[in-house]
C-alpha cells in the first residue's frame, strides 16, 4: 500500500471513528471483556474502534496518538495487512504464505510497515507466544512517522486455519507508550481464539 494511499485510508477511519465517538460520547470499548473476530481479550482501558470486515482500528486518544490496528484471517497470497494481494510484478512483498517461520512473519510485518511510510523501523525480543493454545509470536517496535517522531508499540500474530491474524500497537515514545504499555502488554497477553 503506497504511503499516500494508507493515509487516505487512515483519514477515512479517522472520520468514521469521530463520527462514532460523536454519536456515543467516545466509549464503544469499556474496560473489561471484548470479542473481537474470532478472539477475545481483556482490556483495562476504554477504546474507540473502527470495525471492517476483516480488520479494526482502535485508538484511545486518536490515531496519530495510539493506534492498535488488529487484520483478521489473512490469506495466502494477501498482504499481511490486507492492503492488496501477491502480484507478479512484485513477489517479494509483504505477503503471507502459510507455514512461515516466526522470523518470516515478523519480518513481512517490518516490511509492510515500511511500505505504509514509518521509516527506522526496528523490532526486538521477538518470542512465542500462546493464544488460548494457539502458537503464535510476538515482539517489540520502535519507528518514526514521515515528520521524525518516535514511535514505540508491539505486535502479535497467530497463523491458525491457515490464516494470519496479526496485532499491531503503536504510540508516541514520549508519554503515550510510556503510558499505555503495561496495560497493551496484559491485553496482548490476554488474547486467546474462541471460535
Amino acid at each position: 500500500m503506497s504511503p499516500a494511499l494508507f493515509r487516505a485510508a487512515l483519514l477515512a477511519a479517522l472520520i468514521v471513528l469521530l463520527a462514532a465517538c460523536a454519536g456515543t460520547g467516545g466509549r464503544l470499548q469499556s474496560a473489561g471483556a471484548a470479542t473481537v473476530f474470532d478472539m477475545a481479550l481483556d482490556t483495562d482501558l476504554d477504546w474507540a474502534r473502527v470495525k471492517s470486515r476483516r480488520q479494526e482500528l482502535w485508538t484511545i486518544d486518536g490515531a496519530p496518538l495510539n493506534q492498535l490496528s488488529i487484520f483478521s484471517k489473512v490469506r495466502p497470497g494477501e498482504h499481511v495487512f490486507l492492503g492488496a494481494r501477491e502480484r507478479r510484478a512484485r513477489p517479494d512483498g509483504p505477503w503471507f504464505r502459510a507455514g512461515m517461520r516466526p522470523d518470516e512473519v515478523r519480518d513481512v510485518m517490518l516490511d509492510a510497515l515500511r511500505g505504509a511510510g514509518w521509516s527506522q523501523v526496528e523490532s526486538e525480543k521477538l518470542r512465542p507466544a500462546s493464544f488460548g493454545g494457539v502458537p503464535g509470536l510476538r515482539f517489540e517496535l520502535s519507528m518514526a512517522n514521515g515528520r521524525g517522531l518516535r514511535y514505540r508499540g508491539m505486535a502479535a500474530a497467530a497463523e491458525r486455519e491457515g490464516h494470519l491474524t496479526v496485532l499491531v500497537w503503536v504510540a508516541p515514545e514520549e508519554h503515550y507508550y510510556e503510558r499505555d504499555a503495561a496495560a497493551v502488554d496484559r491485553m496482548f497477553s490476554s488474547l486467546r481464539f474462541v471460535r
